[in-house]
């Protein structure tokens, strides 16, 4: 009981970041999506996503040389070219 109180803080705020790398895995990335020519994002990472083209965020965080600000340009990018991310329901609809 003691360490829920002392850790309260810490064990919420690793909740969050553990459910918002969740949501990562249901926004799907179009195949065709150009990474090359994508302002902001670094040459390493984008050769790494047009190599490997990762079928959703997720996957595309965990890819060695692609750190959270690539992911999160490559999200306003996604966004503002109004290819909204796909978003997959996961309950059963």
């Amino acid at each position: 009981v003691l360490y829920g109180i002392r850790y309260q803080g810490y064990i919420e705020r690793e909740q969050k970041i553990a459910d918002k790398l969740k949501n990562l895995e249901v926004i799907k990335i179009d195949k065709a999506f150009d990474y090359l020519h994508l302002p902001g994002l670094r040459k390493e990472c984008a050769s790494k996503l047009t190599e490997i083209r990762p079928h959703n965020l997720g996957q595309a965080s965990r890819i060695s040389g692609v750190n959270p600000a690539d992911i999160s340009v490559l999200m306003v990018a996604m966004a503002a070219t109004g290819k909204r991310p796909k978003m997959q329901r996961n309950d059963g609809q």
